[in-house]
């Protein structure tokens, strides 16, 4: 489990930089857009799309450094 849940916040810290970057270029680079699906379907977050990268890459921080000090079954 400890595993996975590094795993998952990496793969969010990730997405959440790469939102980021494709925010910050007005979506240059259209690969990095893993996140466009959350910030373009929900309507509250429209015009906001920045912060929720942020947001995104601060979880998956948050996730990736509470599961690496979790203590090993």
């Amino acid at each position: 489990m400890k595993k996975f849940l590094e795993g998952l916040g990496a793969l969010l810290l990730v997405a959440g930089v790469a939102g980021v970057i494709r925010e910050m270029t007005d979506g240059w680079f259209h690969f990095l857009g893993l996140t466009r699906f959350l910030t373009e379907n929900v309507g509250f977050l429209e015009g906001r799309e920045l912060f929720a990268n942020i947001v995104v890459a601060v979880l998956g921080l948050a996730l990736a450094i509470g599961a690496s000090r979790m203590a090993a079954d």
